[in-house]
């Protein structure tokens, strides 16, 4: 593991200066300079007219360049100048701009475009619109959810509601928010994939479950309870996995694992979508507060946080996420139809195999547990795996507790993949974990 006793920050070096005699003489020389007497048209016309052949290629690849920024998802480029890129990653984008006006009809889910034609969505109504309700029926000051099939990349539902500031439902799914305990999914998965811990491995470990203190994690005695990592996850135990970050996986392999995941990079190029971070702890505390999930720093989306559990349940592989399933023009033809591609390899199928097993405990004994059984004990979807992990962390933007819960389904052979957002405010209404079972009923029932 990195020693953080030497790390410091560096400042950066000015080089060179500009010398005013040197830039002055040339100047002066460019001055005198007598201007070329060459008919200066036959250079100029063809130079113009070639300029002005290739504007609409400029025109597409400052659109790209635009689709780029962090800071505002949606861009106002025109749908045409996207069709004439019909891939995964421009129909998204041009899928994200007109899907507030997209509807069922007939047997399909779809949205017209401005110049003619349509878009037309891999959404599941029944499970869109069961989401929908519920967050309008609670009044949910924030919620937003994504769903995606594992397999292929196709999303499934994309849902945001709030009471409190409805513009903010634009691009919720988009944006990044705390992601709490599920990044301990990461700090497993670092471990596993250096082979030095299995679901089955003991944990020694000292403090509440629930702690936030790092300085009362370290020590361990004869006294000190254990606790499989199977069950440490389901529980989401802030010092286990605190101890794990900071005992056996190190900086550089947690931080390496991320980026894996996706995290610190731009992932789906040109779409609506905020690169997720997670920056490198720079203390031994504050590398174990990440892998605790923690960290208010370590950000993401939940069209990312949905990509992340789908890859799991695809055996360790993402697949490039695809809103749009197929794009017809005005005459008819097809200018984009979705087929799935492997985006990246994620981590090992014996890696997520053993991931399964640790998520498998969250709805059974773990923290969503009362989500997934009735008031008699009795499990909700009794036919039902689920393999799951939910995160809980206040944050600022906006103000509020932030519940999260990540799923997918059935284990054995998973369908779908969700990531649901909820966050209340000084009242609560819902948490994500009763928002996740919601949805996953809504989809096999």
């Amino acid at each position: 593991m990195q020693d953080f006793k030497n790390i410091h920050k560096k400042k950066r070096r000015r080089h060179g200066r500009r010398k005013g005699e040197e830039a002055r003489n040339a100047f002066k020389a460019v001055l005198e300079t007598p201007p070329p007497r060459k008919n200066r048209l036959k250079i100029v016309l063809p130079v113009l007219a070639l300029a002005l052949a290739s504007y609409p290629l400029f025109g597409l690849l400052n659109s790209a360049r635009t689709a780029k920024t962090t800071t505002a998802p949606h861009t106002t480029s025109s749908p045409a100048a996207v069709l004439t890129k019909a891939d995964n990653w421009s129909s998204f984008k041009l899928a994200a701009e007109v899907f507030p006006s997209a509807k069922q009809e007939a047997n399909e889910f779809a949205a017209p475009l401005p110049q003619g034609g349509k878009i037309v969505y891999a959404i599941n109504e029944r499970l869109q619109s069961r989401v929908a309700k519920v967050m309008q029926d609670f009044k949910v000051p924030y919620a937003a959810l994504v769903a995606i099939e594992p397999k292929t990349g196709k999303i499934l539902a994309v849902v945001s509601h709030s009471t409190a500031q409805p513009a903010w439902e634009k691009d919720a799914c988009y944006r990044l928010y705390p992601m709490a305990s599920l990044f301990k999914i990461v700090t497993a998965s670092a471990a596993l994939e250096d082979k030095k811990v299995t679901a089955d491995t003991p944990f020694a470990f000292n403090g509440r479950l629930t702690s936030e203190s790092p300085k009362h994690w370290r020590s361990t005695g004869r006294r000190s309870p254990q606790m499989p990592l199977a069950q440490a996850m389901g529980k989401s135990v802030n010092p286990v996995f605190g101890r794990l970050a900071g005992d056996i996986v190190g900086r550089d392999a947690l931080i390496s694992c991320a980026q894996k995941y996706g995290f610190n990079q731009e992932i789906y190029p040109g779409c609506p979508v905020i690169p997720s971070t997670a920056p490198p702890p720079d203390s031994l505390d504050q590398l174990m507060l990440t892998g605790a999930g923690l960290n208010h720093d370590v950000k993401v989306s939940p069209l990312h946080a949905a990509s992340l559990m789908a890859a799991v349940a695809n055996g360790g592989v993402m697949m490039a996420p695809s809103l749009a399933q197929q794009v017809v023009d005005a005459k008819g033809g097809t200018l984009f139809k979705q087929q799935p591609f492997e985006l990246r390899r994620v981590v090992t199928p014996q890696t997520a195999s053993e991931l399964a097993r640790m998520l498998s405990t969250t709805t059974v004994t773990g923290t969503s547990r009362k989500a997934f059984h009735d008031r008699r004990g009795r499990p909700m979807l009794a036919s039902l795996k689920v393999a799951a992990k939910t995160g809980s962390i206040d944050g600022t933007d906006p103000a509020g507790h932030y519940s999260w819960f990540t799923a997918y389904a059935p284990m054995e052979d998973p369908q779908i993949a969700i990531a649901a957002l909820v966050i209340n405010e000084a009242k609560w209404k819902i948490k994500a974990p009763f928002l996740g079972e919601q949805a996953l009923e809504a989809f096999f029932k």
